[in-house]
């Protein structure tokens, strides 16, 4: 399913990769929970490069757990070996549990001392064969249920200026008309100012980057997914000027033009 894999720059190399959808008890707190697995060759390298959600993430991964906040360019992570990870794409309303000042952890990620998150999480991943749970699927609903009963255990109830927030984040990220501040303003009923302090609160950046990493991914996975519509016509389609500014969003933000992806994410 193609929008599975919206931020992905190349989802043909991928690992096997889950998504679960978040349950309604941490609805307002997480967006969905996800969970890579993968078991690469001996001297080889699986690289995975992504324009990720601006969002901050909790993610448990082997003896560790940690918080990565929002970037601002793409990304890229080399797998190898054998592993796995579990983590929540966390909504706007619960960053401040993890972070005071999300802005601070642009482009990081931070240690957290979560053992009770991360014992049930582990225990759920790595079942030994043979037990009731050992197949992949119970494995991963195991998990992804350790992490919400963890969630549910913090008894957050997120403030309205917290939805807010949160709502603010959705109306970006799932309406292509919004392409200024002024237009989420309007549609949530509140100043740009307001959103702008919201966003630097709860999100770390500001809502005109969201809005500009929206355009950019769904640029990204139209020239990929339509290896034959016209860029210019993408570039209008998704609210630039022109192609121009398409192209210069895709160099500075991915490092490359969107016709050089667009070949590169063909021969994969």
């Amino acid at each position: 399913m193609e929008s599975s894999f919206k931020g992905i720059l190349y989802p043909a190399r991928l690992p096997t990769f889950h998504r679960f959808p978040a349950p309604a008890a941490v609805a307002d707190l997480v967006q969905w929970f996800w969970i890579p697995e993968w078991d690469i060759e001996p001297g080889r390298t699986s690289r995975q490069h992504v324009i990720a959600y601006p969002a901050s993430n909790l993610v448990v991964q082997g003896d560790g757990v940690e918080v990565s906040g929002p970037t601002t360019r793409a990304a890229y992570r080399d797998l190898t070996g054998k592993g796995w990870a579990v983590g929540a794409l966390l909504r706007p309303a619960a960053v401040p549990l993890f972070a005071d000042d999300p802005g601070a952890l642009r482009d990081k990620e931070v240690a957290l001392a979560l053992e009770a998150l991360r014992r049930p999480v582990e225990a759920a991943m790595t079942m030994p064969s043979g037990e009731t749970a050992s197949d992949g699927g119970a494995r991963r609903e195991l998990a992804v249920a350790a992490f919400v009963a963890w969630l549910v255990s913090l008894e957050c109830v997120p403030s309205e200026e917290a939805l807010l927030a949160n709502s603010m984040v959705d109306l970006i990220a799932s309406d292509p008309a919004v392409v200024l501040i002024e237009d989420a303003a309007s549609r949530l009923a509140v100043s740009p100012r307001t959103l702008q302090r919201i966003a630097k609160k709860y999100v770390g950046l500001s809502p005109s980057a969201l809005i500009r990493r929206r355009r950019l991914q769904d640029a990204a996975e139209r020239a990929r997914s339509s290896p034959t519509a016209d860029l210019a016509a993408i570039a209008v389609e998704l609210g630039y000027a022109d192609h121009a500014h398409l192209t210069n969003d895709f160099r500075k933000y991915l490092g490359f033009t969107p016709s050089t992806y667009r070949r590169s994410a063909g021969e994969t």
